[in-house]
């Protein structure tokens, strides 16, 4: 510690880079994880600890102002709902960014061959729906900081994505870091495209990675449920109002945790949807998206992402 109390100006990038600084930073946490008292900005997941729960919470108020003007865009747009189905739409060029760290190895660096099963198995994940995805570009990149503490809304995100983000808003830009913070990713939903767009996912939640009931790729399948304009079935965490904006899935007011065999938290709906890709639930659980899932994404696609 008195390393760093030496210098009051020690920032996380620094400490990130600095040998010494990278150290007490891992030690601490390594201290807090064994307390069960880890930090917002950790690395327990690189140390075995389960990351369950997605960054994207909308509040009712912004779920409700952004349907209102979706509902003037479409109309501005001469289309309706039921213009969209389940027709092919033209694949989207993905760009992965892999971040990966410095110490005490090459943590994150992950090899082609996780990034190819990667997108073979997000395809099969939207196979019949229209939606196919093409692997375009792959970059790497060794930066501690951004690996460590790029978490939502933070500087370190936002100097990731400045500097590597590639194309436009019909491009899947897809960032693999280590930070923990209980999250398995996050993403930009496609009405607030900017160059922070994109899609982030703890990389050991790729298929086969160490991320234990998470680890099928599904982390990434959901994640681009919302890059591609979907809430979480659970989207208002209550059984009246107007949910996720779909009609077909039933009114949820809890995530899932795990795979029960049955859920049901609002009575007269319908169950649950406990195995559809935008709940919580584990990656063997999760295997279907709804046919007005995918007419919304394909609304969504069209009017934000110019994608049809």
């Amino acid at each position: 510690m008195e390393y760093l109390c030496q210098r009051s100006n020690f920032t996380l990038e620094e400490a990130a880079y600095d040998p010494i600084g990278r150290a007490i930073l891992v030690l601490l946490q390594w201290t807090l994880l064994a307390a069960d008292n880890w930090p917002t900005n950790s690395v327990a997941s690189l140390f075995g600890r389960s990351s369950t729960s997605c960054g994207n919470d909308v509040s009712e108020d912004d779920a409700r102002s952004f349907e209102e003007q979706f509902r003037i865009d479409l109309s501005n747009a001469s289309r309706n709902d039921t213009d969209f189905g389940l027709d092919r739409v033209a694949p989207i060029s993905v760009v992965w960014h892999v971040v990966y760290a410095t110490a005490p190895t090459t943590v994150g660096n992950l090899p082609d061959s996780a990034i190819s099963s990667s997108i073979s198995a997000m395809n099969s994940h939207y196979a019949g729906s229209g939606f196919s995805f093409t692997l375009s570009r792959v970059t790497r990149t060794q930066n501690p900081y951004w690996f460590y503490y790029a978490d939502q809304d933070t500087g370190a995100e936002t100097s990731m994505k400045n500097a590597l983000h590639v194309g436009g808003r019909n491009v899947l830009n897809v960032y693999t870091v280590g930070v923990g913070n209980g999250f398995l990713g996050y993403a930009v939903f496609p009405w607030k495209w900017s160059y922070k767009d994109g899609v982030v996912i703890l990389y050991s939640s790729v298929p086969g990675g160490a991320n234990t009931n998470y680890n099928q790729g599904k982390t990434l399948t959901h994640e681009v449920g919302h890059w591609l304009g979907l809430y979480h079935v659970f989207q208002g965490n209550a059984c009246s109002g107007s949910g996720d904006y779909v009609n077909d899935t039933p009114p949820q007011q809890t995530s899932t945790s795990g795979c029960p065999s049955y859920k049901d938290t609002c009575a007269g709906g319908g169950p649950d949807s406990i195995h559809n890709y935008m709940d919580y639930s584990y990656d063997s659980c999760m295997n279907q998206f709804t046919p007005g899932q995918i007419s919304r994404a394909k609304m969504m696609a069209e009017l934000y992402r110019g994608i049809s």
